[in-house]
């Protein structure tokens, strides 16, 4: 995965109802590692990660490139918005679009605070490239995300079968500039 390419970063912090997506910092190296080890969070993403492993490897700033917005409720990280272009690695049909994945803690589950962020972020991400398509790729087993992405306005563009699972490509229609 490539970063979104030129564009400012980082903007302003993005302030919904409830939320703030805004860049990493040093204070939320300890949720990027509870992140990354859950076995929950990342059953359907390749696996956790080993705490060890996480706490020699994690920077003191985690994460910190155009793309990767930290989601803090209260005060606090309880996730992460990615929006990244697809590479060669990807399906074809997504390659060179920009692919929206997040990750959020277990406590934060349930809440629609996924919604909500994912919403903020596609609204900045067509702020800033607009008319352009998003991609989203989850795999079919992973219900809560196969229906956060139709409650994003995902549609199916394929399904495949990678990492030992079936995955899911979805497309979201481009938002044409309002000037």
């Amino acid at each position: 995965m490539e970063d979104l390419g030129p564009v400012a970063w980082p903007p302003e912090p993005i302030k919904t109802e409830r939320l703030v997506l805004r860049e990493s910092e040093a204070r939320d190296r300890t949720a990027f590692i509870e992140l990354l080890a859950s076995p929950d969070v990342n059953a359907y993403v390749g696996g956790p990660r080993t705490r060890d492993e996480l706490e020699r490897e994690m920077p003191d700033v985690p994460q910190r490139w155009p793309g990767s917005f930290v989601v803090e409720l209260d005060g606090t990280m309880i996730g992460q918005i990615l929006l990244r272009r697809a590479t060669a690695d990807h399906r074809p049909a997504a390659v060179g679009k920009a692919d929206l994945g997040y990750l959020f803690l277990p406590q934060a589950w349930g809440f629609g605070y996924a919604a909500e962020a994912c919403t903020a972020a596609l609204a900045w991400f067509d702020g800033v490239f607009p008319g352009e398509p998003v991609v989203l790729t989850t795999q079919t087993a992973n219900l809560s995300s196969m229906r956060l992405a139709a409650k994003l306005g995902f549609t199916e563009v394929e399904r495949f079968e990678a990492w030992n699972a079936e995955q899911w490509l979805g497309q979201r229609a481009p938002v044409a500039s309002s000037s």
